[in-house]
């Protein structure tokens, strides 16, 4: 299996930023960290072992970045208005930064499917909500996607806004091209555990607020014993990646 380790100094980001890519060929699926880790994390914990057959034979080309959590919602010095800009600015990374750099991977625009656990679903969600011209779906293992519940106080403005899913998704307008694109795609997947430390509530409600707006998903409650934890991810992702695509 091909490895690629690159990384690059963010103009975003104003930081050095790694990225590692997994695979030659096949459709591109970018990974986000669990709370504040980093771009190898998959691949400690053994995920990459366990998607290594779809990878090396050229169905997916994984590609895995950091997280900048340690310096927005993780961070509980940190101002509110601050975490919010700093999301911003992580956003801008993703659009205009590791999506060419992707793309310049795959030798062409193709759609890209986000993916992440934990926090590192909200993220992949977020991203594809947002943004669904240069995202193709999609899947958000044990995540929660209320922003307000990573930080205190009553603060809010429009950078918290636009990246609270809950919050932006139900107010997108109808005949709106981010509601007519979301409708479009074919691989909106919110799954999750019922076991210890899950919280399927959250997936639940995401599921709904999808539904009211007529954008197609699938909502997949795993069972009692899956607890949110690196085994049950490491089930969860190479059956979709089987599965589903």
């Amino acid at each position: 299996m091909q490895r690629v380790l690159d990384k690059w100094y963010s103009p975003s980001l104003n930081k050095e930023m790694e990225i590692v890519t997994y695979g030659y060929y096949g459709f591109p699926l970018l990974m986000f960290p669990t709370a504040a880790a980093d771009y190898l994390e998959y691949e400690r914990f053994y995920v990459i072992d366990v998607i290594k057959d779809f990878i090396e034979a050229g169905k997916v080309k994984v590609f895995s970045i950091n997280s900048i959590n340690r310096e927005s919602w993780l961070n509980r010095q940190l101002p509110t208005p601050h975490k919010a800009l700093r999301q911003v600015q992580y956003n801008h990374y993703i659009a205009d930064e590791v999506v060419p750099y992707i793309w310049n991977s795959c030798r062409g625009r193709q759609g890209i499917i986000t993916t992440g656990a934990s926090l590192g679903a909200f993220h992949s969600a977020n991203q594809l909500f947002r943004r669904p011209d240069l995202f193709a779906g999609v899947i958000a293992m044990s995540g929660a996607f209320d922003i307000r519940g990573y930080y205190d106080g009553d603060y809010y403005d429009d950078n918290v806004y636009f990246n609270n899913p809950v919050d932006y998704l139900p107010n997108l307008p109808e005949g709106g091209y981010e509601l007519n694109a979301l409708r479009h795609k074919q691989h909106i997947h919110i799954v999750t555990g019922q076991g210890n430390y899950e919280n399927p509530a959250a997936s639940r409600r995401l599921s709904d607020i999808l539904h009211t707006k007529g954008i197609p998903h699938e909502l997949d409650l795993w069972g009692y014993d899956m607890p949110h934890d690196w085994t049950t991810w490491r089930a969860m992702l190479p059956h979709y990646l089987s599965a589903k695509f």
